[in-house]
Order: structure tokens, then sequence, then C-alpha cells
């Protein structure tokens, strides 16, 4: 169990200074990792804005971070649930194998991010890209 913990502790510290050195890059050049669905077909993915949302969320700029982003800023709290969970589990057991109820959280947040990424792309709804 020790060893487990210890692992995530790592991979989870590892992926925050990832995401802190990406966020400090990307606020003292302005250059940010493209979207390849974006810039092959011209539309926005569920993912498109996430950088922006999350510095946005730093600031406590909340009204921006919704507009570049809202499904995955309202999603995230479920999101953050599930990894919690999962995370818990794995330490506990070894398992990596998700409930019923998560199987069923995971297919819901896909279908919410696809439905948002077809709505972003449609005229009138401009405002969600």
């Amino acid at each position: 169990m020790k060893e487990r913990a210890k692992s995530v502790l790592l991979f989870t510290a590892a992926l925050m200074l990832l995401g802190i050195a990406y966020i400090l890059f990307n606020l003292s050049t302005g250059i940010g990792i493209p979207c390849l669905f974006h810039s092959l077909t011209g539309y926005s993915c569920p993912g498109c804005g996430v950088s922006r949302m999350i510095i946005s969320i730093l600031k406590f700029d909340f009204l921006s971070a919704v507009h570049y982003n809202a499904a995955l800023l309202f999603l995230s709290p479920a999101i953050l649930v599930l990894a919690v969970q999962l995370i818990y589990k794995y330490i506990k057991t070894g398992s990596k194998m998700l409930s019923r109820a998560q199987s069923v959280t995971v297919v819901v947040i896909i279908v919410i991010l696809i439905l948002f990424s077809v709505i972003r792309n449609l005229p009138g709804f401009e405002y969600l890209r």
C-alpha cells in the first residue's frame, strides 16, 4: 500500500510541476499548446480553451473561465471527485477498475463534452468557442 501511495504522490507531483511550468511558460511567452483538432478542422473540440480557463481561474477571473470552456469548468468538481475516488481505491486495493457508478459517470461526462463540442460549433453559439 505504501508503494502505491508513493507512486501516486510522485505522479501527482510530476503532473503538477509540469502544469505549473506550462502555465508559467504560457504567461511569460503567450505561447500555448495548439489544438490539433482545431488546426485541422477549424472547429473547437471539447478541450479547446482549457489552458486559458485554468489561467483565468488562477487569476480569480471566473467569468472568463466560463467563457473559455464552460463545460469543463462545471464538470471539474465531478471529475475531481471521480479522480479522488479512483486514487483512494487504487492505494487501498491496487485495483484500477471502475465501479458501475463510476463507469456511468465517465460515460455521462463524455456525452456532455461531446454535446458541448457540437453545440459550441453551431451558428449562434459562437460565444461558447
